[in-house]
């Protein structure tokens, strides 16, 4: 499931995940899974390389996590 990851766009409902992935192929994988609740918002912070959680209530929470980059395809093939 793509989530958004903009901090702006809430999750539409309940999930567990382990890992957050961006488009141009950094990802966190977090120490423990964490369920996010409707509502909630997520951003990444580039300069800090950190995953921040904005709750529905307004609370934040920064879960720890391994920072790294996936290989993407072979953009030479067609």
């Amino acid at each position: 499931m793509r989530l958004p990851t903009d901090g702006v766009t809430p999750i539409p409902r309940l999930v567990m995940v382990d890992d957050f992935g961006e488009d141009d192929g950094y990802f966190c994988e977090l120490t423990d899974p964490l369920f996010l609740a409707p509502g909630d918002r997520v951003r990444f912070d580039g300069m800090r390389m950190d995953l921040v959680v904005t709750r529905a209530d307004g609370g934040i929470l920064s879960p720890a996590g391994t920072w790294g980059v996936r290989c993407g395809r072979d953009r030479s093939r067609r």
